[in-house]
């Protein structure tokens, strides 16, 4: 008697055996209007939303302006150089900072889930429809949940080993080094941060994948634990950092070359709020965030479609090639009868 086959093994599929990168430029392909469209929307809003949290943040702070002003003036009359101190505006960036990475992160979730409801559509047959919504309130909680998690298992390591690193051997005034000059405890602790920076990268590549498992319906442990066991397989993480280096690269590129482009924002922006508030001050720091948020959502809308849609990708072809041979062992038609 011939063998049988099981027709309701799932297929490996077309997509499947052309690869993650020809899989990743098919899928944005087909739902190119789909992927644009929560691209645009997204980017747009969150834009929105950035602008006004820096006018804001600008209003609050403006006393800090108003003193730097002051200073000047009075520096200008004793005729002696103004070097304005900027401790508090550093202060006020550093208090901030969480607000625009929560922004950040929901943009970030809200067009990972997208993309990967375009990556199901396009390699498991979902109807063109399912991609459609940007994100549901669920799954953008989820992706956001493993945002946090991420964060707070790969970054506090570094941070910890640069402030250790620099109470310890960083030079501080009028204060005598803890550790000596030359000394081996001084080496191990200075190159600490160093040390702390690959470890954190290695977990950061491992959990790569956790939000594309997050937005395809995991929870926010279990998309951090698929992830782990995806990248440490035999090929795993091979194909995560040959994923990610040019991915990387082409990122930073393109914030660089859009920032660059936006640098004529730069004396617009400066001259507009100065000739609207009369304050150097805000007009100078305006003038540098101006071209560096353009620039961050440029970059964003260019590369954040093809990064999500290709880690989703391969986080959907590194769970069929494990699923795969263990359906096959359990499907009970494959080997042949007597």
């Amino acid at each position: 008697m011939p063998t049988q086959i099981d027709r309701t093994v799932p297929p490996t599929g077309e997509s499947r055996e052309r690869g993650v990168t020809a899989t990743t430029f098919a899928v944005l392909r087909r739902h190119r209007g789909t992927v644009a469209g929560a691209t645009a929307r997204v980017v747009s809003l969150c834009g929105l939303v950035a602008l006004l949290m820096t006018a804001t943040i600008f209003a609050l702070a403006w006393p800090v302006f108003t003193h730097m002003r002051n200073q000047r003036l009075w520096y200008r009359h004793a005729e002696d150089p103004y070097l304005h101190d900027h401790t508090d505006l550093a202060l006020v960036a550093l208090g901030t900072l969480p607000l625009f990475l929560l922004l950040l992160g929901t943009g970030s979730a809200a067009l990972q889930t997208a993309c990967s409801r375009a990556v199901a559509a396009g390699t498991h047959g979902h109807s063109r429809g399912d991609e459609s919504r940007v994100a549901d309130a669920a799954r953008l909680r989820q992706v956001l949940a493993v945002y946090a998690l991420r964060g707070l298992i790969v970054w506090p390591l570094p941070a910890l080993a640069t402030v250790v690193a620099d109470r310890l051997t960083g030079y501080q005034l009028d204060t005598p080094e803890p550790l000596a000059r030359g000394s081996w405890p001084h080496a191990l602790v200075e190159a600490s941060p160093a040390a702390a920076v690959s470890i954190a990268v290695l977990l950061r590549l491992a959990l790569s994948l956790a939000p594309a498992a997050a937005a395809a319906g995991l929870g926010p442990r279990a998309a951090l634990r698929r992830s782990w066991s995806l990248t440490w397989t035999g090929s795993g993480f091979a194909r995560v950092l040959a994923l990610a280096l040019p991915l990387a690269v082409l990122t930073a590129g393109t914030v660089r070359l859009a920032t660059e482009l936006c640098l004529p924002l730069r004396p617009a922006v400066r001259a507009l709020v100065e000739h609207a508030t009369g304050n150097f001050f805000a007009a100078y720091y305006a003038g540098i965030l101006a071209p560096v948020l353009v620039g961050l959502l440029v970059a964003a809308a260019v590369t954040l479609p093809l990064t999500f849609t290709a880690f989703a990708t391969l986080h959907d072809h590194l769970r069929s090639a494990r699923t795969r041979p263990r359906c096959a062992e359990d499907a009970p038609g494959v080997r042949g009868g007597p």
